[in-house]
């Protein structure tokens, strides 16, 4: 009757990779009505990198699991400054890519803040309806 912490993660990732491609669809069509190919790319990267950033915390909440609490919390930070260390060093590249123009800038922008509040949602609507044990049964 108990739903699995796997069973969680994967509604989270499934219902998240649907959410991600739906604005990659829609981010991409107004890309290039707005900026042209440009405007498509920066909707892809946007929401891949959104993906990966859901990804990422799905995968430390998984590894967490594991461990005690102090280690699951570690686990769980290690995977928040690893996704920050990761959009420093993803964005200040593409912040330096000649094929992104001026123009095309804030889709990459609004894909990514419309993902990540759109992640939010799914993550709290999934975590809340989700009927998880309080405790371990340990023989």
């Amino acid at each position: 009757m108990f739903d699995s912490l796997g069973t969680v993660i994967g509604r989270v990732l499934r219902l998240g990779a649907a959410l991600v491609a739906a604005i990659g669809i829609v981010g991409s069509l107004v890309g290039y009505l707005l900026t042209g190919l440009p405007g498509v790319y920066a909707a892809l990267i946007g929401s891949g990198a959104a993906f990966l950033f859901t990804a990422l915390t799905a995968l430390s909440v998984l590894i967490g699991s594991k461990l005690n609490l102090a280690g699951f919390l570690g686990a769980v930070l290690g995977g928040w400054l690893i996704k920050m260390v990761l959009f420093l060093i993803g964005f200040s590249f593409l912040n330096k890519s000649d094929w992104l123009t001026r123009d095309s800038r804030p889709i990459v922008f609004f894909t990514v803040v419309s993902a990540v509040i759109g992640g939010l949602v799914i993550d709290t609507l999934i975590v809340s309806k989700a009927r998880l044990t309080a405790t371990l049964d340990k023989p």
